[in-house]
């Protein structure tokens, strides 16, 4: 395996930063499967195996500044407009707002998405022909992995953070596609595996990946030519117990882990809100969250600012004294400009807090605290992602 190495310089438009792979010593043949298909050990009751993930050093491109044009039948992702999907665009800002999401939310969103179309990044269209109702999830995460709500509990629509591990979301050939379609899935959908590949059929499974906003812990996506599917691509049960209710013979769901590798190519959007989402195809592309270099900077600013809002708040002067007491931090050598933006307004904050010993906030009140509640939201990572089948249509299609 080639690991990568960690560069010295960036170019414009790029970051350095860690990604999550699996551990080499995970991996094993997959005695079950033939065709020497590749299986990454399964860590009961932890998710996408956050515990057990290796890190390794990645450039990640930001598509903001041109470093390729996507396309869902190339690369396996792409960009779409969903401003125009109005009720779509009413529920995300309730959801926003809110910081969670309920079973009636996920129904509106489903409702506004099936039999809608966007238009590809080359001009043909992408037509939700269904939206299951199992994936709907709103994630939340803190900069820097800090906790945003500890005491959330994780249920089928809300609770989830950002999954650190590199990974693809299903095997085609695996549970529950398998059941669900009686074995039809690598026939049906456009995808590409380590024993087979479909490339003829306009259906896909994607994931219509909805960023309400993502400064930080932002979502990478592998330009999927790029990898190695049999040396790199490796399959994974991953325990469901803990977040759906399904029958026993479906508690496992196959989806896919993997290992890095220097010729690899990653992808994500420096700044991008909810008038535009990812779709991807759901059976192919690995992808995962990363931490934008400077969240750190952004972590220590959110902890503090969050006590000095709680202090104004109770008109505790001396709790905000110390929430506010400590050196001015420097957003200069952080990766992106709208983290660098959010830090500054933090860091005004707390200067406000500084003055006067916190007279001006304490006397600011309700006010002070609306404008940290603001630029604390700023800093956390919310998305909203829904599994569909969707139908890829020429530009000229009539529907």
């Amino acid at each position: 395996m080639t690991l990568l190495a960690a560069p010295t310089e960036t170019r414009s438009g790029s970051v350095l930063t860690e990604l999550g792979f699996t551990s080499e010593a995970d991996v094993s043949l997959d005695t079950t499967r033939p065709g020497g298909v590749l299986r990454a050990k399964t860590r009961p009751n932890d998710g996408y195996a956050n515990s057990a993930i290796a890190m390794h050093t990645c450039r990640i491109d930001d598509l903001a500044a041109g470093a390729v044009r996507p396309g869902l039948a190339e690369t396996g992702f792409d960009s779409v407009d969903i401003s125009g999907l109005a009720p779509v665009q009413r529920t995300l800002a309730r959801v926003r707002a809110a910081g969670t999401m309920t079973e009636a939310d996920a129904v509106e969103l489903r409702s506004g998405v099936m039999g809608r179309s966007v238009r590809l990044s080359d001009g043909r269209k992408l037509r939700f022909v269904y939206a299951a109702p199992e994936g709907i999830i709103l994630r939340q995460a803190g900069p820097n992995g800090v906790a945003v709500d500890p005491s959330e509990p994780m249920t089928r629509t809300s609770g989830h953070g950002a999954a650190t591990a590199v990974h693809g979301d299903q095997d085609v050939r695996g549970t529950p596609v398998r059941q669900i379609l009686r074995g039809a899935g690598p026939w049906l959908f456009h995808h590409d595996s380590p024993d087979g590949c479909n490339h003829w059929s306009p259906l896909f499974l994607v994931n219509l990946w909805i960023p309400l906003q993502q400064i930080t812990r932002p979502l990478a996506l592998m330009d999927e030519r790029t990898l190695d599917r049999r040396r790199h691509q490796l399959r994974y049960a991953l325990p469901t117990d803990a977040f759906l209710e399904r029958n026993p013979d479906r508690r496992l769901n196959d989806i896919w882990m993997y290992l890095p590798d220097a010729g690899q190519r990653w992808y994500f959007t420096s700044e991008m809100d909810a008038r535009r989402a990812y779709v991807f195809n759901t059976l192919s592309v690995p992808h995962g969250a990363f931490v934008v270099p400077g969240e750190e900077v952004a972590e220590r600013l959110y902890v503090r600012l969050r006590r000095a809002r709680d202090a104004v708040a109770g008109g505790d002067r001396a709790a905000l004294a110390e929430a506010a007491r400590g050196e001015r931090e420097s957003a200069d050598n952080v990766a992106t400009a709208p983290l660098r933006r959010a830090i500054d307004a933090m860091e005004a904050l707390l200067s406000e807090a500084r003055e006067g010993e916190g007279a001006s906030a304490l006397a600011a009140g309700a006010a002070f605290c609306a404008r940290a509640d603001a630029a604390l939201a700023r800093v956390v990572r919310k998305s909203v992602e829904l599994r569909t089948v969707a139908l890829v249509t020429p530009a000229w299609w009539p529907f």
